[in-house]
């Protein structure tokens, strides 16, 4: 009985073997008002009423939660102003002429001919002499191996053709052509174009011709790539007793109303600009701090520029460079430096900020650069510039089989030289294309820091010495380097810097969630509760219904399906399709052994296969009574008799 009972028994709840029977006593057992409504209404239009609001009500609630969701991946920024005491900078000044032009003539001797030969050429310039233009059948055949290297081209035909400013010979253009426009001086002739072109050594048809249409922009261009292909085979304890002594640039210092020297200076060297100087490096272990704003309380220096011993074919200005940064990073002069003028007073003001981003998921920056597959070649801390140069770098290096002059020499690598590197120009060139083209995958590699520190500079500039002062403090500033200069001091060879504090003010800009986990959890309570009238129990609820108990569903008739296939096939044929499938608990995974009510009994369906049962007839023989003795006595006969 209790076997035919489970198995004729409906299943509801949880075990319910469709999906639909599942929907159906989902609906009229949960908390959510709508679904229970869409079973129990009675009617179509009142039903298909009740379907549209739900779907509506559940609509707005996904388009609700999203929102809030998102919102809870944003910040929001606020700025706190503390009047204090503050560290001062680093201030890192360069001479823009990074090494003395005397002591760096006999490195660069045939290089400045071949460029004095150049100019005198193309333009008529020359020594001493008038401005005749000579033709290019005057030059010297005996060239040097700058210009067989990369000589100098006169662009003619349209870019058809070239003639060599060295060789004299005419060549056919071929390749890629590069125009630098520029608009600062032009030659006589408006068709005359100069320029050079880079081929691969390995390739000699593989070539990019870059032009100008400024001479002066040309020759520039031109000249650095030999320079620095000069300088990277000079060792770096000779460049820098080539370049300025800390001696030689600073003539007077003051800081915070009190004086300084060059103790207070660290000296590092830049591969552009030579020996630089850091005040207040922090490598000491002491950082200088200020508690007063203004000019009188900041960093005052006068500058020796010593215009005079300029290159007068790398640089085309005079004075220095500065740039104000943290004691941690690296400067890079040539990428933000301020330059500062000669015979004038710079004033720059300061003010200071620290700012501070919400790392994933609210924003892209990283904290440390230790995420960054890309080695810090600089040994600072992290930060965006740090990270583009290094990549570049390192692809110079993988690319070219040499590291580029005006960076870091990663381990392992050399600088790139024409002894032992001949393609490395066209390298580079093709490398910083594609580079500047965000080719190289760097831009995407690198990230913000989430920290940094940043010093937002006011400059003014002032005549310096004033007319009616200059004899005098000329002549004051010439005794006092009198014995190493042995000559008067002009105004052009002079800058005066000042750097402080316009105020104490420190602000700091930092990103906060604009939620938090718990708001956010309220949020979706109060979404739910209004439009679904759920709680966290009906979510749970939910889930396990539509995801856990559906998926079980379906597992066990498709279970079912692959048990009847196996055994057809264990008896040699396939599985009808008439027969019925077991429902309810016949079902093998449904174990419930609970034994049925009488109630329950009472709804059993009679078997069809068997006739209806009957009440037995009674027995009649049951009714007769036999004696166990075996004779009658004599008063009963009599009896009977009667």
């Amino acid at each position: 009985i209790t076997a035919r009972l489970k198995r004729t028994l409906p299943v509801r709840g949880p075990q319910a073997p469709t999906l639909s029977e599942l929907m159906r006593w989902y609906c009229l057992n949960t908390n959510t008002h709508g679904c229970r409504r869409i079973v129990v209404s009675r009617g179509r239009l009142r039903r298909l009423l009740w379907i549209l609001l739900t779907l509506s009500a559940v609509g707005l609630i996904l388009w609700q939660c999203a929102e809030l969701l998102m919102n809870y991946y944003s910040a929001s920024v606020s700025v706190t102003v503390q009047f204090q005491k503050l560290p001062f900078p680093a201030v890192t000044i360069c001479n823009i002429n990074p090494y003395k032009y005397s002591a760096m003539k006999e490195y660069l001797s045939e290089l400045d001919k071949e460029t004095k030969k150049a100019l005198e050429t193309f333009y008529g310039f020359s020594e001493g002499k008038s401005k005749v233009r000579r033709s290019v059948d005057d030059w010297n055949s005996t060239g040097s191996d700058f210009f067989q290297h990369i000589p100098l081209l006169k662009v003619e035909d349209f870019f058809r053709t070239a003639t060599d400013l060295h060789s004299g010979q005419k060549r056919k253009i071929e390749g890629s052509v590069f125009h630098k426009d520029s608009s600062i001086v032009n030659s006589g002739d408006s068709n005359d174009i100069i320029g050079f072109q880079l081929c691969d050594a390995n390739n000699s048809s593989d070539c990019a011709l870059y032009t100008f249409s400024s001479g002066v922009n040309a020759i520039q261009e031109w000249y650095k790539l030999h320079y620095m292909n000069i300088m990277a085979q000079i060792p770096l304890e000779t460049k820098e007793k080539l370049s300025y002594s800390a001696e030689d640039l600073l003539l007077t210092c003051f800081f915070d109303g009190l004086s300084c020297d060059k103790r207070h200076f660290t000296r590092f060297h830049h591969p552009l600009h030579g020996n630089c100087y850091t005040f207040n490096s922090g490598e000491s272990g002491t950082i200088l701090s200020t508690s007063t704003g203004g000019s009188e309380y900041g960093l005052h220096v006068v500058l020796y520029i010593d215009e005079a011993d300029y290159n007068p074919f790398l640089v085309t200005s005079s004075g220095a460079k500065i740039i104000v940064h943290d004691q941690n990073e690296y400067p890079f002069i040539e990428d933000i430096g301020t330059e500062i003028e000669t015979a004038a007073a710079t004033s720059i003001g300061m003010h200071f900020t620290q700012s501070r981003k919400l790392s994933k998921p609210y924003s892209d920056c990283t904290e440390t650069g230790a995420d960054i597959p890309v080695e810090n070649l600089y040994n600072k801390s992290y930060s965006l510039q740090i990270c583009l140069h290094s990549c570049f770098q390192k692809a110079m290096v993988e690319s070219c089989g040499c590291a580029q002059y005006a960076q870091p020499l990663p381990a392992g690598a050399e600088y790139c030289n024409y002894k032992r590197n001949p393609n490395w120009m066209y390298c580079y060139y093709r490398l910083h294309e594609k580079f500047v083209k965000e080719q190289l995958g760097c831009q995407q590699i690198c990230k913000d820091a989430c920290s940094f520190k940043e010093w937002a500079l006011t400059t003014s500039i002032a005549q310096w010495p004033s007319i009616v002062s200059e004899d005098w403090m000329l002549r004051v500033l010439s005794w006092d380097k009198g014995q190493k200069l042995n000559k008067k001091l002009n105004k052009t060879d002079l800058a005066n810097l000042m750097v402080f504090y316009k105020d104490l003010n420190e602000r700091f800009i930092s990103e906060n969630p604009a939620n938090t986990l718990v708001i956010l959890l309220s949020n979706f309570g109060g979404q739910l509760g209004l439009w679904m009238s759920c709680s966290v129990v009906c979510v749970i609820e939910i889930v396990e219904v539509f995801f856990i108990d559906s998926l079980s569903i379906v597992m066990r008739h498709q279970w079912q399906r692959a048990k009847k296939w196996w055994h057809g096939r264990q008896r040699g044929k396939e599985p009808r399709a008439s027969d019925p499938e077991r429902q309810g608990h016949d079902n093998p995974v449904c174990i419930d052994e609970d034994l049925p009510t009488f109630t329950t009994a009472l709804r059993l369906p009679l078997p069809q296969d068997s006739p209806l049962p009957r009440t037995p007839p009674p027995n009649y023989s049951t009714l007769r009574l036999e004696t166990a003795f075996t004779e009658q006595l004599p008063d009963t006969l009599e009896l009977g008799q009667h």
